[in-house]
């Protein structure tokens, strides 16, 4: 089924008003974009689905935008974080309530980032065919197998759904899955600020001038992207931007000597317009520049610490069946061998779960023995 008008969608959207949840996901494309573009929005309950086609002549997704809003119904996706970046932007606000099959296999031990895919094929019967993964959404019209491959991404996401739920109420898990829908469920999550652009990049510049520098052009590709609907890699690439900031040209005879600078950039007016924001940012105060966060490297003993605490993660992971990644980061795990005691694992759940084991054995008063003969690790506090 294929909705291209107002009408139809406002009959389907009140029809699907009466499930307690639906599912949802979308077909866009941004290569050639700052802001993708949204091509198809696929939308299933219980007993059917459609996709609507938000590319037809005077279509207005209004209707849609009210069932999303409804508090009485659960929508449900898929990875949704991209989806939601796109609703939000055209609404103005969260859809919601939410959920999110992916994090919910993370916390059902399903992996860290279990694809679509497996999980159908892990939950259901169905087999999904992904020929059609690379077709180009925006062109019309669209062949009947595209739609049926589209409406594939919602059919069998309603058994998805129903089974990891039985799973999170059977375990007593549900609220586990708070801490992570609530970071999909905030606004600030799809807000580009321009001014925190570069602290979205690996920066190795260690210079508080260098840095500025950085940041500002990083602000300022974020800003022309947006204004001409480029992508950023089309406006300067990631590592011209660390470039850029550690030589500072100021002149187009300086651009021009740049290897990673093509051939006649200098005299277009983005360059005229990347100059001029270099050198406004080398009169800036100083004082003002951000100064560099540096991490404090960890000592050998700590090193190894760090080694011992992914092992009591992996351990852990696989015995109380959950994706590693939802207990503990990277990030997590070495700060807190570095000795910090604010990371996220010691409260609520996760502390139960792994950061009571993780103090303990930095304390020496945990210790872990392999049992061969029952194929398990077990855990043995010592006095």
């Amino acid at each position: 089924m294929m909705i291209t008008t107002t009408k139809e969608l406002k009959k389907f959207c009140k029809k699907l008003a009466k499930y307690p949840f639906i599912t949802v996901d979308t077909e866009f494309i941004r290569e050639k974009t700052y802001y993708p573009v949204l091509c198809l929005i696929q939308l299933g309950c219980s007993d059917e689905a459609a996709c609507v086609d938000p590319l037809a002549p005077d279509m207005d997704l209004s209707p849609l935008f009210d069932l999303f809003l409804n508090p009485k119904v659960l929508k449900v996706f898929h990875a949704a974080r991209q989806d939601l970046e796109i609703f939000y932007h055209l609404m103005g606000k969260m859809p919601t309530p939410l959920f999110d099959t992916q994090i919910a296999a993370m916390v059902c031990g399903y992996g860290d980032a279990v694809s679509y895919q497996q999980l159908v094929e892990q939950l259901t019967p169905v087999r999904l065919d992904k020929s059609m993964r690379f077709t180009d959404w925006s062109k019309r019209p669209l062949l009947d197998k595209q739609i049926g491959y589209a409406l594939n991404d919602v059919i069998p996401l309603v058994d998805v759904y129903l089974k990891l739920m039985d799973e999170l109420k059977a375990s007593g898990r549900l609220d586990w899955l708070k801490e992570e829908q609530d970071i999909l469920n905030d606004p600030h999550t799809y807000q580009i600020d321009d001014e925190s652009a570069w602290k979205r990049l690996k920066c190795t510049l260690k210079k508080p001038k260098e840095i500025h520098l950085f940041a500002t052009l990083c602000a300022w590709r974020e800003k022309t992207a947006k204004q001409k609907n480029r992508p950023r890699r089309h406006i300067l690439k990631d590592e011209v931007i660390q470039e850029l900031a550690t030589l500072a040209p100021t002149t187009p005879a300086e651009l021009d000597t740049l290897r990673s600078i093509p051939h006649g950039f200098s005299k277009s007016d983005i360059a005229a317009s990347l100059l001029k924001t270099i050198q406004d940012a080398l009169k800036d105060n100083p004082e003002t520049f951000e100064k560099p966060v540096i991490r404090k490297p960890l000592k050998p003993a700590q090193k190894s610490f760090l080694e011992m605490l992914k092992l009591l993660q992996t351990i852990i992971a696989q015995q109380e069946k959950v994706a590693a990644k939802v207990l503990a980061s990277a990030d997590d795990l070495y700060r807190f061998a570095g000795g910090d005691e604010t990371v996220p694992f010691l409260k609520g759940w996760r502390f139960d779960l792994f950061g009571q084991k993780a103090q303990l054995l930095r304390q020496g008063k945990l210790c872990l023995i392999y049992r061969p003969d029952k194929g398990i690790i077990e855990f043995k506090q010592l006095s």
